[in-house]
């Protein structure tokens, strides 16, 4: 394959989350993190927003507009819209008109199906890239955590987004064994609406139970328990209301779904080949993604399985600084690359 040295600064990788989608450009790094959102006119068909102004629209727009967010659980729900939304993100980082069509790595959830990849590359191809290779998302988290992922050695990586959360085993470039669940911060949020409407009869809308997350959320008891007021309407009057909720209401909140992410590291650990236990034993497990920032996620997964446990040193841009990599020293790394079926 020719490169054109015109072509080099411009190759580019794309974590295209759930929650948010960031592009990493050849020797300049992550250049772009917005949430995957876009904002569109119902009449027109026109995009009237893209990132975080249409993220702030969520639940706040008139009749003629919406806001849609066109990966549902780490897959393309909307495969019109999400090549929008690319090529809107690439050309915003690539101002100039005639920019040479970028090679591009975009990240998946490890447990997509081939209908799924293509239309992810499709998107690819359709928002301008030249060639469009896929990783798989635990691959690049284990990668961006700085673990090795090509020595003959176990590592192990939990890689927590916003629709899916990633349990994986790599050794040698390739992953050994791992588990899928369309489990993230999304369901967090749901279980925190769910929870207020059983307990307060309060309708919360979807970004105050994400604030509220981040606000109190935590997954394990810490010392101080903080309380939050929480706005919304009431389900019963139908007028706005304001209640007080604590950390350990939300801790009660959002169990089922930090339960199941325990389960799937579980799950996953119990596959391992022995060798490849003892590794992880002593290296413990990296923890990546947004959900990494839970407050006492680490402490809680400590307490459950008995393993070392780390979160990563920047867990939001693991994924994408890994995928990042493997455009920055591509033939190295190509091995770890998804093979691409259309030869």
């Amino acid at each position: 394959m020719t490169t054109n040295l015109a072509f080099l600064g411009r190759d580019m990788a794309v974590d295209l989350g759930t929650a948010n989608t960031l592009v990493y450009v050849r020797g300049r790094g992550v250049v772009l993190n917005e949430p995957s959102v876009v904002a569109l006119n119902t009449v027109t068909g026109k995009i009237v927003a893209v990132g975080i102004e249409a993220k702030q629209m969520i639940g706040r727009t008139p009749d003629n507009i919406t806001a849609v967010r066109p990966l549902k659980d780490g897959v393309i729900a909307d495969f019109e819209v999400t090549e929008r939304m690319l090529r809107y993100f690439i050309q915003k980082i690539h101002r100039r008109r005639h920019f040479a069509k970028p090679r591009v790595i975009v990240a998946v959830p490890s447990g997509i199906t081939g209908v799924e990849q293509r239309a992810v590359k499709e998107a690819g191809y359709q928002a301008g890239a030249r060639r469009v290779y896929i990783v798989e998302e635990p691959m690049a988290a284990a990668i961006g955590a700085g673990l090795p992922v090509h020595e003959p050695t176990g590592n192990m990586v939990v890689d927590i987004g916003g629709g899916t959360t990633e349990v994986a085993i790599i050794s040698l470039g390739g992953i050994v064994t791992a588990q899928s669940i369309r489990v993230g911060g999304d369901e967090l949020d749901q279980a925190i609406q769910t929870f207020a409407k059983k307990e307060y009869s309060l309708m919360l809308g979807e970004r105050t139970a994400e604030r509220l997350k981040m606000g109190i959320g935590s997954a394990f008891p810490t010392g101080d328990e903080p309380k939050a007021e929480v706005r919304g309407r009431d389900l019963i009057s139908g007028l706005p209301k304001t209640v007080v909720m604590t950390a350990a209401e939300l801790r009660r909140a959002i169990e089922e779904p930090v339960t199941a992410i325990i389960d799937a590291l579980r799950n996953t650990l119990d596959k391992c080949p022995p060798e490849l236990a003892g590794d992880i034993m002593d290296r413990g497990v990296a923890v990546t993604g947004g959900g990494a920032l839970l407050r006492g996620l680490d402490d809680r997964l400590r307490h459950e399985t008995g393993m070392p446990i780390h979160v990563a040193e920047n867990p939001l841009d693991s994924v994408a600084i890994g995928t990042g990599t493997c455009v920055e020293d591509f033939e190295r790394l190509r091995q770890v690359l998804v093979p691409d079926r259309r030869g």
